[in-house]
């Protein structure tokens, strides 16, 4: 009896249901696209192998951009955290970062719900072992079954899943986390296909038995008295829950000493890894070893949500064999008992030199496959999200011939975090920082919906209502930041006691209220005794208001980088073109070009090993290059 192969018809395939998986596979089928999402087991669903928090420094940035362009992340940690925190508070808004815990079972089931009940996407449990292309274009997937399923775009997101294999000691389990199975074919089909991979690792700490712990000799970690949430579509007011403790604990001489001993058995000084590791997530052995001076580092012991016992052991992400991760935790003071309920380990897996793809995350050679999350060289839940969200909006505008959505370094962390891994070469897992930002105050966490919303609405992803209210909120903003600058307060008696009373120093000659905010002790709020016809703002305006004012100068001088910017990335260059026709270009100029390909003297110009004197060059001959190309039309 011959078999008979399943075969069926999607718009999309998405392939892998982690964080990055989840937003493209909602957007595409939020975009009114036929769309199916494969996973290795449904029960792994936007699971959180690694720390159970979502946001932290940068990373918050990321969410609440994810949120204001119509993504699900910020509503689903907000329906499902135990701990908030604001990161950063004594520094200014623009390193403001979001943080929370989260229940970690029931982040990953909100999302599996919401996956379940989104019309246009089926979700399906299989492992896909090879992509179809023919003339360099995708036509769809097969399954390891033998089932094929047709479609028009593919969108990877297999995160650590692609070869992976799981290490401690001399233990080596090829599993994916969580010893979930691995998906050991896909790969050599990318190969085929002429994509390049590389090995990346990662790392988690153990997870120990919360009754196993001595908390008296921790320090007690809160969450922030009044909770902000990371959507703008949550209201505050109905997430002001009773928040669950962390705890701060370190490591000492002990720790370290026992550590030292025993890195001949670590696999990642031993040889046995091979994958390059995240540099600025290291683990504890690579921590005592690369800052030797330190004698203890931070351990932070974290829930992993309301209905477990378990404890993540954050700080302490290790490839140590068993007995000595046992030695080793137990010399942390608070962890003398500890009991482990999982082994730390190090995980290795495939992923994609992401210069291969375009600024939309499109694969340079063949149309119509899309990718994002960790498989294009990142790290952390919050790239993979953004990259998810950003691939998936491209494949689904790729089948209306619209085109694809880019955001610049100008516009979002998440254009930042883009054009970094397409443009410079990645050798080891990419994190976002603010640091990497060049107009991080302009790109704060507090604006995203400003910056981001009109363009999720145009993109088909926010609602009329929700469009509606932040362009009325932007008008309100605009509005009071006028009135600020044209109400003159003079040297009256209640404005001098308001004055003494803040700390600040009293008028001698009139001003505007305007100036008094930017006076680095008083805020817009602060005012409001000696401004009687200030009107009745939401606090969000407030908010936009008080930081436009007090930080006007330098927001200013930096929109005049951004313009600058944006003449560079405005001048476009040719695709497919051999730079090699370029006269007077650096040898190694024209290499990093002809292999890049980019689209614009902007993107160019943060290519490693393109100099400004090539910039000069390139914009001399493609001045002459376009003009004699309208002539011949």
């Amino acid at each position: 009896m011959n078999k008979k192969v399943i075969e069926e018809t999607y718009d999309v395939v998405v392939v892998g249901a982690g964080h990055a998986g989840c937003e493209a596979a909602l957007a595409c089928a939020r975009l009114n696209k036929k769309t199916i999402i494969f996973t290795v087991s449904v029960e792994s669903i936007a699971m959180m192998p690694c720390n159970p928090n979502i946001g932290g420094s940068s990373k918050g940035h990321l969410v609440k951009e994810i949120d204001a362009l119509g993504g699900e992340m910020g509503i689903n940690i907000d329906h499902t955290f135990i701990q908030s925190k604001m990161l950063n508070k004594s520094k200014g808004p623009a390193v403001h970062s979001l943080r929370a815990q989260a229940d970690k079972h029931a982040y990953s089931n909100r999302m599996r719900q919401t996956l379940e009940n989104t019309p246009n996407l089926t979700i399906r449990q299989g492992e896909v072992t090879e992509i179809l292309v023919e003339d360099g274009k995708i036509y769809g997937v097969k399954v390891y079954s033998g089932a094929v399923y047709y479609c028009k775009a593919v969108v990877l997101c297999t995160g650590t899943y692609l070869n992976s294999r799981c290490l401690y000691g001399d233990v080596i389990e090829h599993t994916g986390p969580n010893g979930l199975r691995s998906a050991l074919a896909l790969s050599d089909s990318l190969r085929k296909n002429g994509i390049e991979l590389y090995r990346f690792k990662t790392g988690t700490p153990a997870r120990i038995d919360k009754r196993s712990i001595d908390f008296s000799k921790m320090e007690e970690q809160f969450g922030d008295e009044r909770i902000v949430p990371f959507s703008f579509t949550t209201n505050p007011d109905d997430i002001q829950i009773d928040q669950v403790s962390c705890w701060l604990t370190y490591t000492n001489e002990k720790t370290h000493e026992i550590i030292r001993e025993n890195l001949d058995r670590s696999p990642m000084f031993s040889g046995v890894i091979e994958g390059t590791g995240p540099r600025y997530c290291p683990s504890i052995e690579d921590k005592v070893v690369r800052f030797a001076d330190k004698n203890r580092h931070q351990v932070f012991i974290e829930p992993e949500g309301n209905n477990t016992n378990e404890m993540y052991i954050g700080g302490m992400s290790s490839s140590l064999p068993e007995d000595v991760q046992y030695e080793m935790y137990h010399s942390v003071p608070g962890l003398e008992n500890a009991q482990i309920v999982r082994n730390a380990y190090a995980i290795e897996y495939d992923c994609i030199n992401p210069n291969q793809l375009l600024p939309s995350l499109e694969f340079k050679t063949i149309q119509g496959l899309f990718s994002g999350g960790q498989f294009n060289g990142s790290s952390g839940y919050e790239e993979a999200a953004c990259q998810g969200l950003i691939a998936g909006i491209n494949a689904a505008r790729s089948l209306d011939k619209k085109e694809p959505l880019i955001l610049d370094r100008s516009q979002a962390y998440i254009g930042v975090l883009i054009d970094d891994l397409v443009t410079k070469e990645t050798h080891e897992p990419y994190r976002m920082m603010t640091s990497r930002s060049e107009y991080r105050l302009i790109l704060r966490q507090d604006n995203a919906d400003l910056r981001l919303t009109k363009i999720g609405y145009e993109v088909g992803l926010i609602s009329e209502e929700r469009y509606r209210w932040v362009c009325e909120k932007e008008e309100l903003i605009e509005k009071e930041i006028a009135r600020l600058n044209e109400v003159t307060i003079g040297a009256r008696t209640d404005v001098q006691e308001l004055l003494t009373k803040h700390n600040s120093t009293p008028l001698k000659t009139a001003t505007t209220l305007a100036e008094l905010i930017r006076r680095p002790e008083l805020v817009y709020e602060d005012l409001a005794p000696i401004d009687p016809d200030r009107p009745n703002l939401h606090p969000e305006v407030i908010e936009q208001v008080n930081i436009l004012v007090k930080y006007d100068g330098y927001i200013s001088r930096q929109y005049k980088q951004v313009a600058d910017f944006k003449k560079l990335e405005n001048k476009k260059l040719p695709q497919d073109f051999d730079y090699k026709q370029i006269p007077s270009l650096r040898t190694e100029a024209v290499q990093k070009l002809n292999q890049l390909q980019p689209v614009s003297i902007g993107q160019a110009s943060r290519i490693s090993g393109v100099s400004p004197a090539d910039i000069s060059v390139m914009l001399v001959f493609f001045k002459q290059y376009y003009r004699n190309s309208t002539k011949e039309k």
